[in-house]
């Protein structure tokens, strides 16, 4: 399914190309919010995410003009973001590189228990190690494929899957403990 630019936005990213800076702060106010979320999901770092959000809107307000109008400005976005987000954390010292496992079933079912606490749920996600990390919020939260996943971190497919499976495992664990 392919979704198109509505008029709205494109008139919105046309003023961003006058280089109209109400226009340019419009798309930031719009995406700033769900676009910080998403830097900081996948880099456990406010600070780290703000520098993320600051470097990615920079990037997109340089890069507007090669924006085809193919998708949603939305979708564009964030697929920056994304990858300013993996950068950032690849620059990190503590950051260690994913590595290739061979896999079992990672589309295996889990509880997660009638009494699981969002919050809760949210440090979890937040203290698995950065590669796991990186694939369970780009797959299981931000709606990615794997496919997408391995071109994004520069991965095989077969990685990410490992990822999300070792990262589910470890989610698991540490649920467990919580019961």
């Amino acid at each position: 399914m392919t979704f198109t630019i509505s008029d709205t936005e494109s008139a919105l990213v046309d003023a961003c190309l006058n280089n109209e800076s109400l226009a340019q702060k419009a798309l930031y106010d719009r995406y700033k919010d769900a676009m910080y979320t998403v830097a900081y999901r996948i880099t456990n770092d406010f600070e780290l995410a703000q520098d993320v959000l600051q470097d990615a809107f920079i990037q997109i307000f340089k890069s507007l003009k090669n924006f085809r109008k193919e998708s949603t400005i939305g979708a564009w976005i964030k697929i920056i973001v994304v990858r300013t987000a993996l950068k950032a954390i690849k620059k990190q010292p503590h950051f260690s590189p994913i590595e290739d496992y061979i896999i079992g079933n990672a589309n295996q079912y889990i509880d997660w228990g009638n009494h699981l606490d969002s919050e809760y749920l949210e440090k979890t996600i937040q203290s698995l190690p950065e590669g796991y990390r990186a694939v369970f919020v780009l797959i299981e939260v931000e709606g990615y494929a794997h496919r997408e996943v391995a071109e994004l971190l520069g991965i095989s497919e077969g990685t990410s899957k490992s990822q999300l499976f070792h990262a589910k495992k470890k989610l698991r664990a540490m649920l467990e403990k919580m019961k």
